[in-house]
């Protein structure tokens, strides 16, 4: 009888990992934990270092997983992992090296003013109001999901959620460089 693929290794002479594997269903979640530890951290190196410690947590704790929604764990892992890091950081700052040299790479893809714009804006909004945002908004969850993976009550999400918007909307509003006006 094969194994499932959260119990255990294969037996001798089983066939290659297929796609409903654990580990390549985590290889499958990989851009999406991208996209949310990026805008946790506010950097893409912070965000891959978050990924990476993600991962790894998500791999070694293979056995705590109770086999269902692997996506919600991997994102709950993620989220306390963030909030470990970020408290730790307050309580102990540093400044990065490459910030006081100024040796950061700019990327040039896409509009870059508009991207600019856009992360000036996620950045301006408090962590747990970004978390809750690139939640519901970029990665698709319903708001009893959030709830439960930041462990707390849904009006709690959908108020975070709307002052996320709004706050957005106001910070985009006011960086605007080009007026619109009605046509005359």
């Amino acid at each position: 009888m094969p194994h499932a693929p959260d119990q255990g290794p294969r037996a001798k002479g089983a066939s290659p990992l297929s796609a409903d594997t654990f580990e390549n269903q985590i290889l499958l979640l990989v851009p999406s934990l991208r996209r949310y530890s990026r805008s946790l951290a506010k950097s893409d190196s912070d965000g891959e270092d978050l990924l990476q410690d993600c991962v790894e947590k998500v791999l070694v704790r293979r056995a705590q997983w109770r086999g269902i929604n692997l996506r919600a764990w991997a994102f709950t892992i993620m989220t306390n992992l963030y909030r470990d890091r970020h408290r730790r950081i307050s309580q102990h700052p540093s400044v990065e090296l490459d910030d006081t040299l100024g040796l950061t790479a700019e990327d040039v893809s896409g509009d870059p003013l508009e991207k600019t714009r856009l992360q000036r804006a996620l950045n301006a909004l408090s962590p747990d109001h970004r978390a809750v945002l690139m939640l519901i908004v970029v990665e698709g969850y319903g708001y009893q999901d959030v709830a439960n993976m930041l462990a707390i009550p849904i009006g709690t999400v959908m108020s975070r959620l709307s002052r996320a918007r709004r706050q957005m909307a106001a910070h985009l509003a006011e960086n605007n460089i080009v007026t619109l006006r009605r046509p005359t």
